[in-house]
């Protein structure tokens, strides 16, 4: 759902919009008003994502508004006025509805807000997710962050995982395949060195006839990954 206010000093015309978004799916009505003022006040303590903005309007019109506000709200414009038209594009409107505009009009303009606030959204959440320091892992019935840095090395099991920390004796078992888990972890940190094993390349002390020593634990280099894991090796070789 997309929060949506309205603004007109027109009674008729914000009942008629009013009605409008209440029809549309999509749209959610977090509540209406006669004038830009009283709508800041609301703006500044609650999250909208659109706004139907008259353009003539006492006081403060519709354009001055916008412009106070800079961008941070998509703006479909509802006016009598064609005049205004060019200005309102100039502000990067979504859309400029001339009234009177029937519902089919309406709709089309909130669709194509609905497009581009789906479309930034999507980009923000890709922004949130993408991460260079932590995954969440299910595991016994919780979900545990890990973080990159804690990881010593990661064994694959048939259908699951074990994750072996520098922080904790027991390792973390999660339901996953190995090849997902991969995905998830930079590359710059962590290299597949066997069917069954993941390392942390920064946590790497000894290597031995081509096994890599953590402890007691002694994990084999196989054939497969021999060549990249010698690159590395070599690449930071005195």
């Amino acid at each position: 759902m997309i929060k949506t206010i309205a603004i007109d000093d027109e009674p008729l015309a914000l009942q008629l919009v009013k009605g409008y978004i209440t029809r549309t799916p999509f749209l959610e009505l977090q509540a209406t008003f006669d004038n830009p003022l009283d709508a800041m006040e609301f703006l500044n303590e609650n999250e909208v994502e659109l706004i139907f903005l008259d353009i003539q309007m006492p006081d403060l019109t519709g354009t001055e508004f916008t412009r106070i506000l800079g961008g941070s709200h998509k703006i479909i414009f509802t006016t009598a006025y064609e005049k205004y038209a060019l200005e309102g594009f100039r502000l990067e409107a979504v859309d400029y509805l001339l009234k009177p505009f029937n519902y089919e009009e309406f709709l089309k303009a909130a669709m194509k807000a609905e497009k581009l606030i789906r479309l930034e959204r999507s980009d923000k959440v890709q922004e949130i997710s993408v991460n260079n320091e932590f995954l969440f892992l299910k595991s016994e019935y919780k979900i545990r962050r890990i973080n990159f840095n804690d990881i010593r090395y990661v064994e694959g099991l048939k259908d699951y995982v074990k994750v072996f920390l520098v922080s904790d004796a027991h390792p973390v078992l999660s339901l996953s395949s190995l090849k997902a888990l991969e995905e998830k972890l930079p590359k710059s940190k962590f290299m597949r060195v066997h069917r069954s094993y993941i390392v942390n390349l920064e946590k790497i002390e000894t290597v031995e006839r081509s096994r890599i020593v953590f402890g007691k634990v002694y994990i084999p280099v196989s054939d497969q990954y021999k060549e990249a894991f010698q690159e590395y090796i070599d690449k930071n070789f005195l």
